[in-house]
């Protein structure tokens, strides 16, 4: 049954390589937009948050389409960035990669978010009365102890970009071998005579590694948790 052909061999790698990319650029952005909702007061914060969540919210065929007028070859940031830097988005693995990124950053940041405000500020006080700035505070009390939400919300953008596919189809179409993740291919297969099988063996892919990646987020976080507190 998991007799893989090559093209579903090369589905499941460009989707891994797609997540990877898409959680490991939103990382730094979540955190840092995390601990601000988390620990600033600003004008503006309600509605930072709105556009933060906005991708959980609107159908990802919205999403797609917006960053497709935005980030495509016409669109104002799409046609600078392509004639400035050759960097093009639209119909590329990038561009997929962009769409899942942005579709599971709400995640991310959400749950980044939820271990900062748990964490007790008066440790981070006790810092600063030693005489560490905002920073060296930061990296040395906030974000080791808000390490396991850290950790959760990075495979929880991980496992969404994985099977993003109403955002990815609209900005990047479905390329075999250049845009054409899982999903995607799950949908190519389901229209395609007698392809069922084929559709049936990547979702089980799909759900192995999904199962995997969560495993590995309660694990990571559960020593996270622990050498935290010194067990």
């Amino acid at each position: 049954m998991l007799d893989l052909t090559p093209e579903e061999w090369i589905a499941i790698r460009l989707s891994l390589r797609i997540a990877i990319v898409a959680t490991a650029v939103a990382l730094p952005f979540g955190i840092a937009i995390a601990w601000l909702l988390a620990r600033k007061r600003f004008p503006g914060k309600a509605l930072l948050d709105a556009l933060v969540l906005l991708p959980l919210v609107l159908p990802p065929v919205v999403t797609g389409y917006l960053l497709l007028i935005s980030f495509g070859r016409r669109g104002p940031i799409g046609s600078f960035l392509a004639e400035t830097f050759g960097i093009v988005f639209s119909f590329r693995w990038t561009g997929a990669a962009l769409a899942c990124g942005i579709m599971g950053f709400p995640l991310m940041v959400r749950a980044i978010r939820l271990s900062f405000e748990a964490i007790d500020r008066r440790m981070e006080d006790a810092a600063a009365t030693l005489g560490a700035n905002t920073f060296w505070t930061f990296a040395t009390v906030t974000l080791p102890l808000a390490l396991p939400g850290v950790i959760a919300g990075f495979i929880l953008c991980f496992v969404k970009a994985l099977g993003e596919f109403g955002a990815t189809i609209t900005f990047v179409s479905n390329i075999p071998g250049e845009t054409q993740t899982i999903s995607a291919a799950i949908y190519s297969l389901t229209q395609t005579p007698d392809g069922d099988a084929g559709a049936m063996r990547l979702v089980v892919v799909s759900i192995v590694i999904a199962f995997a990646a969560l495993i590995a987020s309660e694990w990571l976080a559960r020593r996270a948790t622990a050498r935290i507190h010194g067990d």
